[in-house]
């Protein structure tokens, strides 16, 4: 059934050792993995015809298609025999290019990504640190009868919607408004906080001053999250003293970062202070979930699976925003292909040293205006192939969304820690239309949304406040229906707490077969199973 098998290790293949199927087994040896990225390449004898997608359903072998942890890892082949891992762990890949090869990634590069700024804040994406392979072996399972798959929802097999919400433009009137807004639709969010009252607004809503109001949100179902500690940046001894000595005001869980301060989960490695202890501090407080500072894509008509890597390109971004006007378009386009596309810090850095010249109303000097008009140039000219190679880069899925990161664990300080990935969520009108929640629900997909239901800005569409105290109707209309599907059981609206608490337990699964080839489960924690033909 198995022509050979390889270990991939830093492009070189070898032969590997694995144990021949004993019954409807084969066993492999995983203990020397460690952390660096290893693949085992498995060549069967027959083809690969049908691979079990993130959406629950068979598709026939037309493309690329990837599996990570959280999703299916099965395939039927051109014999009948249903093939299955014992574990969920790693990441299964088939192409359509050689129909008989499936490789199964440890570690794969920008699979588990995470963003670091150094002391001149440029940024650059390193790997999670996962210590070690977290299993001794793990199994291809065989059999002519059926497979079985688990659901990654506590809603058996639906879609799942997780909001992570900053707080960066909250007060206490705006933040009553919020709280009253999801009470009323039934929908819980995980809303981050500041701690500390330090801040250049002086209406800038804080636990320290507005810890009534924050605990209704509790009250309400809701989770509360650390947004960094304050909103402004202190000197550098008074944020290292903050962040060592605070004290948590109830059990919190999970940490966002906010800006640039020195304490944060992408910053603190730039200083002595906190390197070498940072993880113990943080457990110490009892956080164990901390965001990778990184969004998979910005949410548009169309592009709201963050399970789904298809969602993630150029050409599924510029229709979902064709409708809009042409000079908002390319300002967005342009935004996407920066942010998004390219995804390195020269770049990032340029398109945001223009827009912050662009927004300043302050009087520029000439020199200024010729500088960045020399900067406008360069990024022209790094976007211009994109353009006119557009038939074939439209389709190149976004380096950091290939692989759907969405959860993995990290260690600092020898802890361990949940980081997860987020969906750019600012414009409620296109990211939660209600084809958008259709099509969410159609895919069994899942989103963890970073947004901003306090925005003011005007140059940010689709905001929950339309104007000031007012929902928006077309916004309201859409949680509504967002509502009516959770409702309805076929949404499950988690805390990201709750969503870390299930996901987690999908890596204790372990499959094995019995002496009849049928497929049965090891081990389980209240979670859904099911078989499939």
């Amino acid at each position: 059934m198995i022509q050979s098998i390889k270990l991939i290790e830093e492009s070189e293949e070898q032969e590997f050792g694995y144990t021949m199927p004993h019954d409807h087994k084969m066993d492999f040896d995983c203990s020397s993995f460690g952390t660096k990225p290893i693949s085992i390449k498995i060549e069967f004898l027959d083809e690969i015809v049908n691979f079990r997608n993130f959406d629950h359903n068979w598709v026939e072998i037309k493309g690329n298609h990837l599996s990570n942890w959280y999703s299916p890892k099965i395939i039927e082949l051109k014999n009948g025999y249903f093939v299955q891992s014992s574990h969920l762990t790693g990441i299964w890949e088939v192409d359509c290019k050689n129909k008989r090869t499936l490789y199964w990634h440890f570690n794969k590069r920008n699979s588990n990504p995470i963003s670091n700024y150094d002391e001149n804040n440029s940024r650059k994406i390193i790997d999670a640190d996962s210590v070690k392979f977290q299993h001794e072996y793990v199994s291809l399972l065989f059999s002519k009868e059926q497979a079985m798959e688990v659901s990654r929802s506590r809603v058996p097999f639906s879609a799942i919607v997780c909001f992570t919400d900053h707080c960066d433009f909250d007060n206490l009137k705006n933040l009553e408004e919020q709280r009253l807004f999801f009470k009323r639709k039934n929908i819980r969010i995980t809303k981050g906080f500041f701690l500390n009252d330090f801040s250049n607004k002086s209406d800038t809503a804080c636990y320290a001053k507005h810890n009534e109001e924050l605990s209704k949100w509790l009250v309400d179902g809701h989770e509360l999250a650390y947004h960094s500690l304050s909103k402004s940046i202190k000197s550098l001894d008074e944020s290292i003293s903050d962040f060592k000595l605070f004290n948590p005001p109830f059990d919190i869980k999970t940490y966002i970062d906010h800006g640039f301060q020195p304490y944060n989960f992408s910053l603190f490695e730039n200083h002595e202070a906190l390197k070498f202890d940072y993880g113990n501090v943080l457990r110490d407080k009892g956080v164990e979930h901390v965001w990778n500072y990184i969004d998979s894509g910005t949410s548009v008509k169309g592009v709201i699976n963050q399970i789904n890597p298809a969602h993630f390109t150029l050409e599924r971004f510029s229709e979902g925003i064709k409708h809009l006007s042409f000079r908002l378009k390319v300002q967005m386009l342009i935004k996407n292909i920066i942010f998004h596309y390219f995804n390195d810090d020269d770049n990032l850095k340029l398109y945001r040293s223009i827009a912050i010249h662009i927004k300043s109303t302050k009087k520029k000097k000439i020199k200024r205006h010729l500088l960045i008009l020399k900067k406008m140039i360069r990024l022209s000219w790094r976007i211009l192939p994109i353009l006119l190679l557009w038939p074939r880069k439209k389709r190149k899925i976004y380096p950091l969304a290939k692989f759907s990161p969405l959860m993995f664990n990290h260690h600092i300080s020898g802890n361990e820690f949940f980081v997860f990935q987020t969906l750019e969520m600012v414009d409620f009108k296109l990211g939660l239309c209600k084809d958008n929640i259709d099509l969410l629900i159609e895919e069994s997909g899942l989103f963890i949304a970073h947004t901003y239901f306090s925005a003011p800005m005007n140059y940010h569409r689709g905001k929950l406040f339309g104007k000031i105290g007012e929902v928006d109707p077309v916004v309201e209309s859409n949680f509504e229906y967002l509502s009516s599907k959770i409702e309805a059981k076929e949404i499950w609206n988690p805390t990201l707490k709750e969503l870390v608490q299930h996901l987690s337990s999908l890596k204790t699964v372990v499959f094995d077969c019995n002496e009849h080839g049928a497929i049965k489960v090891e081990c389980q924690k209240d979670i859904v199973f099911r078989n499939i033909i």
